[in-house]
């Protein structure tokens, strides 16, 4: 029992990207029957001018179905522009009928007939051109939304293919270098920008660089990869604490003015003493004091004995 390893995803992608087929049917009566299926997308004007291309001659009319369509952007209008351009340049009528979905709603916003947009006018006009359709505001929205509609699509289709390889970088980044997986996807976006290169291209640099005989990254990319790695992964340095401030000394409560204290009393030095100057025997002499005791001459205390 063998078993065969699965194509790259790359083509795998490719391969769901290129969805379209044409189915060719004709009869006797010079008619020819196509039957796409897929999406009217990038390379559908190649695979169509090709089955156009391979028709026996003598085919007078031409008529598509479009049921089986799926998905249609503005390429799916340079489809109808190459089936148009055949009838011209053959001879042939050429119809496209059976829109449905999405197809059907980007027919309505480009203006054009959703029953069969190469059908002409009633009047026998020919096709309003570009020019025309753009001139009114509602035509103008209705391109704005075709392009952006078709910008959207290619953003998604190139992300569907640059996904994996960008995932296949942050694992070697991750393995190389002991980061994290939101590190690993930090140095690719900042190795990006220093480089001017797109992410895809650098992530398939670094995957390329990883094979034992792949390539060296270019330099640019290369020295902008280093310093990615440098800033990313360069352990955090340890910030230094402040030195602690002296703290203020707290204030303390004032005290109440019943228990405000009282201020020390000033020392005084004594008074000298002086003495005192001699009696002046002329001057007249004060009456002697009565020295009984106050008991005996206070009335109701008896006598001292």
């Amino acid at each position: 029992m063998t078993s065969t390893a699965p194509p790259p995803l790359a083509l795998r992608l490719h391969a769901l990207v290129d969805t379209l087929t044409i189915g060719v049917r004709t009869d006797q009566d010079g008619r020819a029957f196509l039957t796409p299926r897929g999406e009217l997308v990038h390379g559908c004007t190649q695979t169509l001018a090709k089955a156009l291309a391979e028709l026996p001659p003598g085919v007078v009319r031409v008529e598509l179905d479009m049921s089986r369509v799926t998905f249609m952007d503005t390429t799916g209008l340079e489809f109808l522009q190459v089936l148009d351009e055949h009838g011209r340049g053959h001879l042939v009528e050429v119809t496209a009928t059976g829109w449905t979905g999405q197809p059907r709603r980007v027919l309505e916003l480009a203006g054009l007939d959703t029953a069969d947009p190469l059908r002409p006018p009633p009047d026998g006009c020919a096709h309003p051109s570009p020019e025309t359709l753009t001139g009114s505001a509602v035509a103008l929205e209705r391109t704005e939304r075709l392009l952006r509609l078709r910008e959207e699509v290619g953003q998604l289709r190139e992300a569907m293919v640059a996904r994996p390889v960008i995932d296949q970088a942050r694992g070697i980044l991750m393995a190389a270098h002991s980061c994290t997986p939101e590190q690993a996807w930090d140095i690719l976006r900042e190795t990006s920008q220093r480089s001017n290169t797109k992410l895809r291209e650098v992530a398939a640099a670094v995957t390329a660089g990883a094979l034992p005989d792949g390539p060296v990254p270019p330099d640019g990319i290369r020295t902008a990869l280093r310093t990615a790695i440098s800033r990313t992964t360069a352990p955090d340095t340890p910030r230094l604490s402040p030195a602690p401030q002296p703290s203020a000394p707290e204030p303390s409560p004032a005290p109440e003015p019943s228990q405000a204290p009282q201020p020390p009393p000033t020392a005084q030095a004594p008074p000298a003493q002086q003495t005192p100057p001699p009696p002046d025997p002329q001057a007249p002499r004060a009456p002697v004091a009565d020295r009984t005791p106050v008991a005996d001459r206070t009335p109701g205390y008896p006598a001292s004995e």
